[in-house]
């Protein structure tokens, strides 16, 4: 059976990874600083909040979920947005490392 590819990798790779691409769409990290900016869980549709249709903004919030980075809630027939800081505080925590190991001083030159 054939081994995913990404299992071949450290964890820590692995999971920074998800993270940064759950980061990597402008819509995903609009969501994130709008629910950040509420400074508690947002019950709603986010979608009246961005200029984007309701399906793709359930795309977008499909893919910070999948990355822990959000939780959703559904109470009655609403859904409360949440943010969850202790994954966030990892996502930082794994993301600077990672920078940090590269040890690149700038500028950068490629000779």
């Amino acid at each position: 059976m054939p081994q995913a590819k990404t299992e071949l990798f450290e964890t820590d790779l692995q999971t920074t990874s998800l993270f940064l691409k759950a980061l990597s769409h402008p819509a995903r990290l609009m969501i994130l600083k709008f629910l950040a900016d509420c400074k508690s869980c947002y019950t709603g549709d986010i979608s009246s909040e961005l200029p984007l249709s309701r399906s793709t903004v359930n795309q977008h919030l499909a893919e910070l979920s999948k990355a822990g980075l959000i939780r959703g809630h559904i109470a009655g027939n609403k859904t409360n947005y949440c943010i969850d800081t202790d994954r966030i505080a990892e996502m930082k925590s794994l993301v600077t490392g990672f920078m940090d190991e590269l040890d690149i001083t700038i500028p950068f030159e490629c000779k």
